[in-house]
């Protein structure tokens, strides 16, 4: 049985286009910080079984609470703002059923699999940049692991992991102020998280990394070659290095 998880907040313009390329699931989990929207009834109608829980900037933890409400064997953590294509479906049903009727013997099968995401901005799907090359663990057995680390969260999954081949599609950020309203709230999420962690900024680190970051992106990493896109996606990612570390060095200093 596979579930998949949602995690949600006022995403009305996302939730039904999610939802739609996640009906091959055997059940639909949303887990969602008390939405003022549309976004619950749209769910609801679309066969998902609702959560309501606050998140209190930690999204580790609404993942547990949505991990711990699938009842699945494999769960599949999808964001409202992703798609899952039919590729991608039938490569998870494929694995799935391939490792049920794996004979023992054969060696540990993976509690986890990698998923390839391909992000679409404005019209053009990055093939280059930070953005261009993100695997992330998405998909895994439900007593595989937990989530750890309050936002940039990751699954820990303690079996041994594989790559799926078909990507996952994502529409992040469809407008430039909406880009600076996350980059915004993420980098303060990520200053946080950096404190908790013992991390540590320094002036040096909030001039000096921004402009490595831009570079990374846009040069390094080929950005250029996704053309206007790829300049404003490494302009923004630069702000985002430049906040969340100035964020932080402002945190230290409220603790001196």
């Amino acid at each position: 049985m596979i579930s998949v998880v949602v995690l949600t907040k006022n995403e009305e313009k996302n939730i039904e286009e999610c939802l739609k390329t996640l009906q091959w699931c055997d059940e639909i989990v949303v887990v969602d910080d008390f939405s003022t929207d549309k976004t619950v009834s749209l769910a609801k109608r679309l066969g998902a079984k609702i959560f309501e829980r606050n998140l209190e900037d930690d999204f580790s933890q609404q993942r547990n609470f949505g991990l711990g409400k699938a009842t699945g064997e494999w769960v599949l953590f999808i964001d409202a703002d992703e798609r899952v294509s039919q590729n991608l479906a039938s490569e998870i049903r494929e694995q799935v059923a391939n490792l049920s009727h794996l004979p023992g013997g054969l060696g540990t099968p993976p509690g986890g699999y990698y998923i390839r995401r391909h992000d679409v901005m404005w019209g053009r799907k990055l093939k280059y940049g930070e953005w261009g090359s993100q695997n992330f663990l998405r998909f895994a057995r439900k007593n595989a692991g937990k989530w750890a680390r309050r936002v940039h969260e990751v699954w820990d999954v303690e079996d041994s992991t594989q790559l799926l081949e078909s990507p996952l599609l994502h529409y992040p950020h469809q407008t430039i102020a909406a880009f600076l309203k996350d980059i915004d709230r993420y980098s303060s999420l990520h200053a946080q998280a950096n404190l908790e962690e013992g991390k540590h900024s320094s002036i040096l680190k909030f001039i000096l990394y921004p402009k490595l970051k831009f570079l990374q992106n846009y040069i390094f990493k080929l950005g250029f070659l996704d053309g206007g896109q790829g300049f404003v996606v490494a302009m923004l990612m630069s702000f985002h290095s430049y906040l969340a570390w100035g964020k932080l060095w402002l945190l230290q200093q409220s603790k001196k």
